[in-house]
């Protein structure tokens, strides 16, 4: 907003602007929202300010009839953090962005830049990750694909179904029928860090995972898929699947970055956010419990974020590794504190080694 759209914002006490702004009154001295209520100041005394520190740094101070100060961050985040437990109650219903905007009295371009800066994803993904989620359960509970797919908010199955496809890793009636007919191709392969298998169907990797030995690795992807049928990659799929398993043991062995792969995130949005953030920590880096919940906007839910660490299917793509407790232990890892040890090591000195070779470059 310009400083005229703002003007016009405070003289009609635009309350969907606060936290967007405060504007100033020099002859008095104080800050407020640009929903206050008191008397309309003239224009020439007037000063627009991006938040309070702007403000008090002109010697303002806060107007004690809507207080500002009060309506700060923290309150802002409450109040899109209720936006969260009311999009997850009503995921069947449309949501707009600017109707979204609107119950946390944020304009739509302001409202989407702190929701993604806060929850982890944008407003949009979030919406569609509790959708997901409804239809997981509806698609357990009903008989009828079609009418999980509307019950869950998804309306017209015609124009969203290829979409579901993707994000369930299958269609809605394999999902419902736990993998029934579904194909799962897998392979083994002996790394740094031991025997590992990976499981995918035509769309991408949907299972990876460490263990002692191939029939275990097996029995583990049959539970994820109850009724799929699993079998070695369709022999148009192995080149890709050979690739994938030298890129992966090639990353265990040196610690290099992997290349990208294709996965299907199947979770609630919930555990989106914490493995959304979780990709985001760079290689060489660790975040404490602790933390991963204050970075996703819930710092109380510390040990749901461990249980969405230790839901995770998809080890190394989501690197779960990188999560400690606040004592500096290691707290847990589903395939061994010796791996996640290992894993933590070798990512600091490939992270050491990277940096100093740069250093010697510049010198050069």
């Amino acid at each position: 907003m310009d400083e005229e759209q703002r003007w016009q914002a405070v003289m009609q006490r635009d309350a969907a602007q606060d936290g967007t702004f405060l504007y100033g009154v020099m002859t008095t001295g104080v800050y407020c929202r640009p929903s206050c209520a008191s008397r309309l100041p003239l224009r020439r005394n007037v000063r627009f300010y991006a938040d309070a520190a702007a403000a008090r740094a002109d010697g303002l101070r806060a107007c004690k009839r809507c207080r500002p100060d009060e309506d700060g961050e923290a309150a802002q985040n409450e109040r899109l953090r209720a936006l969260c437990a009311y999009l997850d109650a009503h995921a069947d219903q449309a949501h707009s962005l600017a109707s979204m905007a609107r119950r946390v009295h944020l304009s739509p371009f302001h409202f989407q830049r702190r929701f993604k800066a806060l929850i982890g994803v944008t407003p949009k993904q979030y919406v569609d990750a509790a959708r997901m989620a409804r239809l997981r359960s509806a698609l357990r509970e009903q008989d009828s694909v079609t009418a999980a797919i509307h019950d869950a908010g998804f309306g017209s199955t015609s124009r969203v179904y290829e979409k579901l496809d993707t994000r369930l890793g299958m269609t809605p009636r394999e999902y419902r029928d736990g993998g029934r007919a579904l194909v799962i191709g897998h392979a083994c392969g002996e790394t740094a860090l031991g025997l590992l298998m990976i499981g995918a169907t035509d769309r991408g990797l949907c299972f990876l995972q460490f263990g002692e030995d191939e029939p275990a690795l097996r029995e583990q992807l049959q539970r994820e898929f109850p009724q799929a049928q699993l079998a070695p990659m369709p022999e148009q799929s192995a080149p890709e699947l050979k690739r994938w398993m030298q890129a992966l043991s090639a990353h265990l062995t040196t610690m290099q970055p992997l290349p990208a792969m294709p996965v299907d995130l199947q979770g609630t949005a919930f555990q989106l956010r914490v493995w959304n953030y979780l990709q985001g920590i760079p290689s060489g880096e660790l975040r404490s419990y602790a933390e991963v919940a204050a970075g996703i906007g819930q710092p109380s839910a510390v040990r749901a974020v461990a249980t969405a660490c230790a839901s995770n299917r998809v080890g190394l793509l989501v690197p779960c590794h990188r999560v400690i407790r606040s004592d500096g232990s290691l707290g847990g890892y589903r395939w061994g504190l010796a791996r996640k040890r290992t894993l933590i090591d070798g990512e600091r000195r490939a992270a050491a080694n990277g940096a100093t070779s740069a250093r010697q470059g510049h010198d050069d």
